[in-house]
């Protein structure tokens, strides 16, 4: 798919937005204050880029919007285009001190919040400013015109909400970050695989869970989870008849789901993957979400760096977009 150009001024015509000095003057004055006290406020550099969800939306961005503008840069890992844009977001934020907050949302997890906000094809960018959400534009723009756009968005931010961004320590980043306690972890993950050897699925599911709990995007801790709880959903399972029900009701869902489970299980990845994309393809509404979420967590399972799982993705998109 292609990205199409959008109209950089959005639902609310940011060119027609007068200059507003003063106001903008007094905005820079309260937000090199803020960073002089070293006020709770401020933070590191690198806080300014945020992944965002579905579950935290409200607070990290539609909270936040009602201090600084938040950026919304919906991208997924198969979007070519993405890959140019987003590293260049992810600096302009920096460069930008804090005058806007770039949250990051990827569509292939978040599929609610792409709906919500009626995006077609991404690279996708809008804007929430105190609530209120601004189509920016869609595609890999340059990068002049992206700058315009965003010195509109502040202007609009600082003139019409008051908004006067947050304050930024350059120096939070430079303290080296305190290192994680390894026994820990390392006994959790040593727990959760003493359990699936043992054939204790439920205990490794809960042992991979307690290292997310305290480190979400722990990666050993993820992939476990996600084969434990593969294995858990296949136990008990009987073979025959599950493919049996899914080749009598092609049109049944769970059926399929149930199916691409054991496939992957057996090592049919492709198949597996291909069952569920077709899934998605046929179905609507709650059902093409369970067919979808199931997918993506088999994507889990076998892990991102998989070329069956790029090819996989890349089927998925062509299907939803």
């Amino acid at each position: 798919m292609q990205p199409r150009n959008m109209s950089m001024s959005g639902v609310v015509d940011l060119a027609a937005v007068k200059a507003a000095g003063e106001a903008k003057a007094k905005a820079e004055q309260a937000r090199a204050e803020a960073a002089r006290q070293g006020g709770p406020s401020a933070v590191a550099p690198s806080a300014l880029v945020i992944d965002v969800d579905e579950a935290g939306f409200e607070r990290d961005v539609l909270q936040r919007s009602a201090e600084v503008p938040v950026v919304i840069d919906f991208w997924a890992e198969w979007c070519e285009p993405c890959k140019q844009l987003g590293p260049l977001l992810e600096r302009l934020a920096v460069e930008y001190n804090g005058r806007f907050l770039l949250a990051k949302v990827d569509v292939d997890a978040n599929q609610m919040l792409m709906q919500q906000f009626g995006i077609q094809g991404i690279p996708a960018v809008f804007a929430v400013v105190a609530g209120q959400a601004l189509p920016l534009f869609q595609g890999a723009a340059p990068e002049a015109q992206i700058r315009q756009t965003l010195d509109q968005l502040i202007q609009v931010g600082e003139e019409r909400f008051g908004l006067t961004g947050i304050a930024v320590d350059p120096e939070a980043g430079e303290a080296p970050a305190a290192p994680v306690p390894a026994g820990p972890y390392d006994a959790l993950l040593e727990a959760a695989m003493s359990a699936l050897d043992a054939g204790d699925l439920g205990g490794a599911v809960q042992a991979y869970k307690n290292v997310l709990s305290d480190d979400p995007a722990n990666p050993e801790a993820k992939l476990g989870l996600a084969q434990a709880e593969l294995l858990a959903r296949v136990q008990d399972m009987d073979p025959q008849q599950v493919r049996k029900d899914a080749a009598d009701n092609p049109a049944d869902v769970h059926a399929q789901i149930a199916a691409a489970d054991l496939d992957l299980v057996g090592g049919h990845v492709e198949d597996a993957f291909s069952r569920l994309v077709d899934a998605v393809r046929r179905t609507a509404g709650e059902e093409r979400d369970a067919a979808r979420l199931r997918l993506l967590e088999l994507f889990e399972v076998i892990g991102p760096d998989d070329p069956r799982v790029t090819a996989g993705r890349q089927s998925l998109a062509r299907v939803l977009f």
